[in-house]
């Protein structure tokens, strides 16, 4: 798994409007990059809104917010249009992402196991470093937990 200092990889993928982003369009900003499982499930959908809800700090702020699972992008234009959500959602059906970040994991629910996204939050600098990772986010305050974290760094 990377860690606090590493450069954040590369990565491009498809966003709910069915266009390329790059990692690299943000080159020189803050970024948040939010893996979680499944659109519109109840906790990824408080993550979301939580990012929603705080939108307007963050972008005061200059830090840009995005969201990666492995859903398509029909399923990303469905979950940001009920949600009203303002930034990126990011379709990594292929899971080259989220294996590049290594938050592809073998889980376990029930009794039984299975293969999905373990939540985790990525705060990178201005320079393209990790400077903090949330391995256990809590998805109603996710967003004010980004902005305290970013404004001790």
């Amino acid at each position: 798994m990377l860690d606090i200092g590493d450069k954040v990889p590369a990565f491009s993928g498809l966003n709910s409007e069915n266009k390329e982003i790059n990692l690299s369009d943000f080159k020189g900003k803050k970024i948040v990059i939010y893996f979680y499982p499944k659109d519109d499930t109840p906790g990824c959908t408080k993550e979301a809104c939580s990012f929603r809800d705080s939108f307007t700090e963050l972008t005061e702020k200059e830090i840009v917010v995005l969201g990666i699972s492995i859903d398509d992008v029909k399923s990303h234009q469905k979950f940001q249009k009920k949600y009203d959500l303002p930034f990126n959602l990011i379709s990594d059906s292929d899971k080259k992402i989220v294996n590049l970040f290594d938050v592809y994991k073998e889980k376990s629910m029930y009794g039984k196991t299975f293969w999905g996204i373990v939540r985790t939050t990525f705060l990178v600098n201005e320079n393209g470093n990790i400077v903090y990772i949330f391995k256990k986010p809590k998805s109603e305050i996710h967003a004010k937990e980004v902005l305290d974290k970013f404004s001790e760094l």
